[in-house]
């Protein structure tokens, strides 16, 4: 059985400074701070691995004074941290007498701006916006700078085309030509999605010159991984020069930082196990020590929500706040009052566990947390014992972390308990299984396809242009930061083909039918040739070798209205396929408003959000219409799962279906507990969407389901309703559920035939 760890880790200290006179009105400053500013005078891209808690806000936004008459954006990894930083950002703007209007732009705070002067699109908005604030804000002077602060969400829109199409090149050209200065805070929380845009964002800025005409780029990160780091040192190969300031520097001038941590190390048990040592111990601690102040930090909204029933039971229930995405803003500062935070990953950015009064010593002096990956390991450690300008800097703190059994197979007990933060700062380095599973997978497979689509559009618009070849240039230096495995050409043809199944899929079907050309026009050859492929491979042979032409098949589509039918829902079906490579988001469906007047998940609000699968899986509701009341928590949590019927036997359905990127329609949900179906009304709008994902079998492909079950990723139990048999198999609908079938050796066939390949 595996064994718990301990290891003392030691205070920490961080180099203090005079400021240059360019930040005196900073008043005192870090040596990081100051590094950051200097070095960025002759650096393109500036990376600042300052630890966590230590003003590297601050140092981010330094590098406006050195562009202080252009516009620039901020991006926060999470909307509280947009609202935190738009705040720290207005004040700098003022203390540093820039003239830069400083403005939040979440998708809710968008929605709030005035349609009076622009309409109501969110993009037509950020447009004027950009061109001149003025525009939605008559009070402001005309053609201030920006300062746009804002989430890698919106980001990702704006830069990879993504907005309402009467916006999305506006939009897109702003993004990509305004900001002379851009800092990106926290990315190391990013996920695969969120960097690329990021990199493609580097690589243009790049390309077309733009730190030729001192563009800035700032990367606030404590602990960059590994891939990231490796593809930075692509682009510095490619000529961008690039900083890194580690802000571990020792001079004469040390202050505290962080106070001594007595760490523990604990394999991560099954959800009772683990909910009921951790509420034991909790106890323990408030009964010894009522007067210190801790959090726990969980990955799972349900084992907070259950940790909580269990301190109730034990008398806790006064002095305990929870902290999860579904807690509303105004209930987050008063949860963070309570001696006892029960949290999830909602407090790994922008939340300080501030305390009012301001506490003299660290505002957290234990947690307990669980970490799946480096990152959040050393960003959840970074929590405890801060004591950053507080007057009492000396008293110890505890910490015990949770990581995965597999820790232990890879070796973590062979840590030298001796050697501090060195030590098991190595020791992390070497397990496999806190790797973020995704980064280099995601870069280095089919999912590489995500960049291509801005690629087209920016190849659309420039195609009469000189600066044309820039975009294979752009796609080359990608390629190579990356470690993409296709040729330029590969993707123009498959964006192609789902441009054309775009267009096709969003045609009413009584204009398809009557004029098909109309939808295929200029770009059909590669949707013709897919659809050719999937359902007639024979012919897709006839037109390959040019014994017919595209011609043929037009007019074939115009004169047999279900030849026209069937090509529409082909379209519609392999535009959908793709959607987890395009989607922002891994949830299946929209949250749901729901009330919660037994305080099951919040503690002093009743109203929320919360996603139907975990509202499905978690709790009894009752469901009136669109009003939607929890009534108890589900004990045990209900399983979900998915019947679809198949026309065929079981052997066609093995031969067209099973480990292929597919869209189901017509399906059915179930929810069920001890082998019981338990009907809902609430599952019936959740059928009518379509679902992308693949269907393997957990035996054939058992070492991809084992590894799925290892790493927490949902896997659905499907039921296939073919002519002949029913049978149960498992359906990966999200993003990572596909990459990880793909990586663990499952041969993933497209809708097209063609392989989901990966490297």
């Amino acid at each position: 059985m595996s064994q718990s760890i301990s290891i003392e880790l030691e205070p920490k200290s961080i180099a203090s400074c005079e400021p240059p006179e360019d930040l005196k009105f900073l008043g005192h400053t870090l040596q990081h701070q100051v590094d950051v500013f200097e070095k960025s005078r002759d650096h393109d891209i500036i990376m600042d691995l300052a630890p966590t808690g230590t003003g590297k806000t601050k140092a981010g936004l330094s590098v406006l004074l050195h562009n202080r008459d252009r516009s620039a954006i901020y991006i926060a990894p999470t909307n509280a941290l947009v609202e935190q930083q738009t705040e720290a950002a207005k004040q700098f703007v003022k203390d540093a007498n820039l003239n830069h209007f400083v403005i939040a732009a979440s998708a809710k705070e968008v929605r709030q701006w005035s349609n009076d002067r622009v309409g109501s699109r969110s993009g037509e908005k950020i447009y004027n916006l950009l061109r001149n604030p003025a525009i939605l804000f008559p009070e402001l002077e005309e053609h201030r700078p920006i300062l746009l602060i804002t989430n890698p969400d919106l980001f990702y829109y704006a830069t990879f085309f993504a907005y309402n199409r009467l916006d999305r090149v506006n939009i897109a050209s702003s993004f990509y030509n305004q900001f002379a200065t851009v800092i990106f805070d926290e990315f190391h929380l990013y996920d695969a999605k969120q960097l690329v845009s990021l990199f493609f964002y580097l690589a243009f800025s790049k390309v077309f010159g733009f730190f030729e005409n001192n563009r800035k780029i700032v990367l606030l990160t404590a602990t960059p991984d590994a891939s990231c780091k490796a593809a930075l040192s692509e682009l510095q190969s490619q000529g961008v020069k690039i900083a890194e300031v580690d802000g571990e520097s020792t001079t004469d001038h040390m202050v505290p930082s962080q106070t001594s941590v007595s760490l523990e190390i604990k394999p991560q048990s099954d959800r009772d196990l683990l909910l009921d040592e951790i509420a034991h111990d909790v106890a323990q601690r408030f009964e010894k020590h009522p007067d210190r102040n801790g959090a726990i930090i969980l990955d799972s909204k349900d084992h907070i929500n259950r940790l909580a029933d269990r301190l109730y039971l034990k008398g806790l229930g006064n002095n305990i706040g929870r902290i999860t995405g579904s807690t509303p803003k105004g209930d987050r500062k008063q949860a963070a009052q309570q001696p006892i935070i029960l949290a999830t990953s909602t407090v790994d950015v922008g939340f300080n566990f501030e305390r009012s009064p301001d506490s003299t010593r660290q505002n957290l002096d234990w947690m307990i947390f669980t970490a799946r990956d480096r990152a959040a390991f050393w960003q959840r450690i970074g929590r405890v014992g801060r004591v950053l300008g507080k007057v009492e800097t000396t008293i110890p703190s505890e910490a015990i972390a949770y990581l995965s059994e597999l820790a232990w197979e890879q070796g973590i007990e062979d840590l030298n308990c001796d050697g501090g933060r060195v030590a098991l700062r190595q020791k992390l380095e070497e397990l496999p299984c806190l790797d973020k599973p995704f980064l280099k997978i995601y870069w280095q497979s089919e999912a590489f396809l995500e960049i291509a689509k801005p690629l087209l559009v920016l190849s659309d618009m420039m195609e009469k242009l000189p600066q044309a070849d820039f975009i294979p240039k752009l796609y080359n230096i990608l390629k190579v930061t990356l470690g993409g495995r296709r040729d330029w050409g590969y993707y123009q043809r498959r964006m192609r083909s789902l441009q054309a199944a775009e267009s096709v899929s969003r045609s009413k079907p009584k204009d398809f039918a009557e004029n098909p050309l109309k939808f295929l026009k200029g770009k059909s050859y590669e949707l013709v040739r897919a659809f050719l492929q999937a359902k007639y491979p024979e012919e897709a042979d006839e037109l390959k070798a040019k014994r017919t032409g595209l011609s043929d098949y037009e007019k074939l589509f115009k004169e047999d209205r279900e030849v026209a039918d069937e090509l529409k829902d082909f379209a519609t079906c392999f535009s959908a396929s793709y959607a987890p490579l395009f989607q922002f988001r891994e949830s299946l469906f929209e949250n749901l408003g729901i009330s919660d007047p037994k305080g099951l998940i919040l503690d002093y609000s009743e109203e929320t959000e919360l996603d139907p699968i975990h509202l499905l899986r978690h709790y009894e509701f009752f469901a009136r219409g669109a009003e939607i009341e929890l009534a108890s928590r589900a004990d045990p949590p209900y399983t979900i799962s998915f019947s679809w019927r198949f026309h065929g036997s079981r052997q066609d359905f093995l031969n067209t279906q099973i480990n292929k990127l597919i869209v189901l329609k017509n399906y059915k949900i179930q929810r069920m507990q001890n082998g019981a179906i338990a009907p809902t009304d609430l599952l019936k709008p959740l059928e009518k969407t379509l679902i992308s994902g693949v269907i393997i079998c957990p035996i054939a492909s058992a070492v991809a389901y084992y590894k799925l079950r290892k790493m927490r990723i949902t896997a659905y139990p499907i039921t296939v309703k073919c002519d002949d048999v029913e049978k149960e198999y498992a359906f990966l609908p999200a993003l990572s559920g596909i990459l990880t079938a793909a990586m663990s050796g499952v041969n993933i066939r497209l809708m097209d035939e063609e392989n989901f390949w990966i490297a």
